[in-house]
C-alpha cells in the first residue's frame, strides 16, 4: 500500500505528534509498505529528501508557537507528487495548512482520506490572545466542519473519542492508541552506560532519580512536582529530579526551583536529540508526570517500554493504562504523587510484576498500532468502494429509466 501521511509537524521538530508520525511510518515501512510524508519546511532541514520520502512545503512559524510551522502554499505540487507516487491513502495528522492539502489531494484522486486527532484544542487556547479570541465551542464547530467528508477518524485515547462526539463528528472513529518501537525504547543500556549518563548530571550509581520529559509548557503543570520535591526529600534526601525539555515555562520554573532553594536537587537538562531520549529512561528510577492535558501519553508508554515505573496525574488515558501497581500509579493530589514515588523508590520489582508489564508492552507496541491503523485503511477502502458501487448502479438505474421512457 501506498501511503501519503501529511502533518505540520515532524522531525526534526521534537513533540509527541512527530513521534507518533514517526513511529507509524517506520512500522508501516517495516511491515512491507510504501510511506511518504509530506510536511512543511524546516530551518534545520533540507527542503525535500526524496530518498527518504520526504516532502516539504514553503511554511511559516505558527502564531503564539513559533517552533511549529504551517504551509504557505503548495496544494497544486502535493497533487502532482501523490499523482506521480499513485497513493493509496491519505492519512493526515494536522487540522491545518497540512491537513487541508491532504484533503483536496485525497478528493483530487478520489482515495480514502483518514485523520487522527492528535491535540486536544482546548486545553492551548490561552496561547492565543490568552484566549480571549477562540473558546472551547469554537474549538468544536471548526472541529466538525474540517472533519466533514472524512472516511475515518482516528482517536488515541476514549478522551479523544468523547471529545468527537461530542463535536458531532458523523465519520466513523476508532480508539488505536500510539504504538511504541520497542526495538528503540525496549532495548537496555549496559551498566556503564547508565553510569555513565548519571555522571554527566553529577549523580552516583544509586542516586534515586526521577525523570520528567515533555515540552516546558505551562499546561504540562511541572511546577506541581517542584512543589511536591521537599516532601520527597523529607523520606529521600539525595533524590534528584532531572527535567528534560524545553519551551516557554522553562524561565518561569527555573525561578520557582531557586525560590524553593531547590538547585541542589533539581536540574533542567534542555532538549535532548530524539535519538538519546531513551537513554534517559535507562537511566532514571521512576518516570513522574503531573500533566493533564494528555490527549496519548506517549512519554508515559515509552517509559514502560523502558522498564521505568510510572507516576502520573491521573486523566482518562492514565485509568486506560494503568491497570496495575506493576505498571505505575496515578495522583490527583500531592500526597498521592509523593507517596507513589517513594512507593517504587522503595520497592523492588517483583517477577510476577514484570510479567505485567510484558504483557501490557505487546499491547503498546508499534507493530499493533500499525496493524489497527492499516485493518482501519483497509475497511475505508472498501467503505468507499461499495458507496462508489452504489453510485454507480444508481446512474445506471436512471439512465435504464429514461432510456425506457
Amino acid at each position: 500500500m501506498k501511503i501519503g501521511l501529511f502533518t505540520d509537524t515532524y522531525f526534526p521538530q521534537v513533540s509527541g505528534v512527530a513521534t507518533s508520525i514517526k513511529t507509524l511510518r517506520d512500522e508501516l515501512i517495516a511491515q512491507g509498505h510504501q510511506v511518504y510524508i509530506f510536511t512543511t519546511t524546516d530551518p534545520k532541514a533540507k527542503d525535500d529528501d526524496e530518498e527518504n520520502g520526504i516532502y516539504r512545503f514553503p511554511s511559516i512559524p505558527f502564531v503564539s508557537f513559533t517552533d511549529r510551522r504551517i504551509a504557505i502554499r503548495g496544494a497544486f505540487r502535493a497533487i502532482k507528487i501523490a499523482e506521480k507516487l499513485q497513493l493509496d491513502i491519505v492519512h493526515n495528522q494536522t487540522e491545518f495548512s497540512l491537513g487541508v492539502m491532504g484533503k483536496v489531494v485525497a478528493h483530487h484522486l478520489n482515495i480514502p482520506c483518514l485523520h487522527t486527532y492528535h491535540t486536544m484544542y482546548q486545553d492551548y487556547l490561552h496561547y492565543i490572545a490568552n484566549g480571549h479570541i477562540l473558546k472551547p465551542k469554537d474549538v468544536g464547530r471548526l472541529a466538525h466542519i474540517y472533519l466533514h467528508n472524512i472516511s475515518g477518524v482516528v482517536a488515541p485515547s476514549e478522551r479523544v473519542l468523547e471529545t468527537m462526539r461530542s463535536y458531532n463528528v458523523d465519520a466513523p472513529i476508532r480508539i488505536i492508541p500510539t504504538g511504541i518501537n520497542l526495538r528503540v525504547y525496549g532495548q537496555r543500556d549496559s551498566v556503564e552506560e547508565k553510569d555513565a549518563l548519571r555522571a554527566k548530571w553529577g549523580y552516583k550509581p544509586d542516586t534515586p532519580v526521577l525523570l520528567s520529559l515533555s515540552r516546558l509548557a505551562f499546561e504540562k503543570n511541572i511546577h506541581t512536582l517542584i512543589e511536591a520535591m521537599p516532601d520527597i526529600l523529607a523520606k529521600k534526601p539525595d533524590a534528584q529530579l532531572l527535567i528534560v525539555g524545553d519551551g516557554p515555562a522553562r524561565e518561569t520554573l527555573e525561578r520557582q526551583v531557586r525560590h524553593l532553594h531547590l538547585t541542589d536537587h533539581i536540574q533542567f537538562a534542555g532538549q535532548v536529540d530524539n535519538d538519546d531520549v531513551h537513554h534517559y529512561y535507562q537511566m532514571a528510577n521512576v518516570f513522574v508526570s503531573a500533566s493533564d492535558s494528555e490527549s496519548q501519553g506517549l512519554t508515559y508508554d515509552e517509559a514502560l517500554a523502558s522498564d521505568l515505573p510510572i507516576v502520573v496525574m491521573r486523566s482518562d488515558y492514565t485509568d486506560e493504562l494503568i491497570d496495575d501497581p506493576a505498571i505505575g500509579v496515578s495522583f490527583q493530589k500531592r500526597i498521592d504523587l509523593v507517596n507513589g514515588i517513594l512507593r517504587y523508590l522503595n520497592n523492588p520489582r517483583t517477577p510476577e510484576e514484570q510479567d505485567k508489564r510484558d504483557a501490557k508492552l505487546h499491547e503498546i507496541s508499534a507493530e499493533v498500532f500499525a496493524q489497527r491503523i492499516l485493518k482501519f485503511y483497509r475497511d475505508c477502502q472498501e467503505t468507499m468502494a461499495e458507496k462508489q458501487s452504489d453510485q454507480s448502479k444508481g446512474t445506471f438505474r436512471n439512465l435504464f429509466h429514461r432510456s425506457r421512457s
